[in-house]
């Protein structure tokens, strides 16, 4: 049996639209206060994109060209693209194509499209992972791109959504890792879909008669939706277990993490996680106050801010980890 070869993230890079919205402008849309924001949230501002400039491909694709710089790469080196969204720039065809000609990718590699919502990225990252470990691949781009501002519900009615999430894009490379113990260690998936119903955008669904009526006569269903007491609930269950899976695989302690990256869906989530974990604040990432929630793009943003301010070092243990939508969950745990 063939010895399986580790793989290591050898770029990232990260894209956020220009437009700052800070929690004093959303205040002049819905019923809301910035104290109310950031005390349920933690959140101060977010970005939104701009009409004419940004797509979820092409901040995809800003994202990705740092990231191959850093690897010192070119577009044309790709052999798989993997690219999780929620929101993609068409119904069909997804963003993944959309990624490769942005770039100019000259071959045809083929383009992967994940749609596990805020876990998309963990998600993506294991699939590429696994090509690459068998050989099948050598580098594999992954990208987390969101453009979450266009379809949000920015009246009174919806606040208890409207104010979590903005737009952004995180991309990593993925290469064969020659040092021995370094690199992705080992990644770990889950869901529970019997709570699907409790964070979603129903419409526009394939299970009418004809939805494109269906969607114009209850245009209200394009929105979000959201539980939020009982996401919170099950988010700080999930994120323990689904961390301390992996650590107990690869054999190590909470104590032994250098850097903590959680999806950034609410600060009080990470501060519980951050507490129930006995980590210090320098050992946990967030930027939820700048950025907002921006799903599938959150953990390779802020992955990839950590690398550029210098807080993961060569042979850091870094640990990845998300909950969201579906239920979904997921961690990767990696020797830097």
């Amino acid at each position: 049996m063939a010895t399986l070869r580790q793989s290591e993230i050898a770029g990232v890079g990260h894209y956020v639209p220009s437009r700052v919205v800070k929690n004093a402008e959303i205040e002049s849309m819905m019923d809301t206060s910035d104290a109310w924001i950031q005390e349920r949230t933690g959140i101060q501002e977010r970005r939104w994109f701009e009409e004419g400039k940004d797509t979820t491909a092409s901040m995809a694709a800003e994202a990705s060209r740092k990231a191959l710089a850093m690897a010192g790469l070119q577009p044309d080196d790709v052999q798989l693209i993997v690219f999780a969204t929620l929101s993609p720039d068409y119904f069909f065809p997804g963003s993944g194509v959309l990624l490769q000609r942005e770039l100019g990718i000259k071959e045809s590699v083929p383009a992967l499209d994940v749609r596990n919502q805020c876990s998309g990225f963990i998600y993506s990252l294991s699939v590429a992972d696994q090509f690459v470990k068998t050989g099948m691949y050598d580098t594999v781009l992954v990208v987390g791109s969101e453009i979450h501002s266009s379809g949000l519900d920015k009246t009174p009615r919806g606040r208890g959504v409207s104010v979590i999430f903005g737009d952004g894009a995180g991309a990593v490379v993925l290469r064969p890792c020659s040092r021995e113990g370094h690199g992705i260690l080992s990644t770990h998936l889950h869901s529970q879909g019997e709570h699907a119903e409790e964070l979603i955008v129903k419409e526009p669904g394939s299970n009418r008669d004809n939805r494109v009526q269906y969607i114009l006569d209850k245009p209200l269903d394009l929105y979000p939706y959201m539980n939020g007491q009982n996401v919170f609930k099950h988010a700080v269950v999930r994120f323990p277990q689904v961390i301390k899976e992996a650590l107990d695989q690869n054999g190590y302690q909470p104590e032994d993490v250098d850097m903590l990256i959680p999806h950034q869906a609410n600060l009080r989530i990470t501060q519980y996680v951050q507490q129930k974990m006995g980590l210090p604040n320098e050992k946990v990432y967030s930027n939820i106050q700048r950025y907002g929630n921006t799903t599938a793009a959150s953990v390779p943003l802020a992955l990839s801010e950590a690398v550029q301010e210098g807080r993961i070092q060569r042979g850091d243990l870094v640990c990845l980890a998300a909950f969201g939508s579906g239920f979904t969950w997921a961690s990767a745990l990696i020797k830097w």
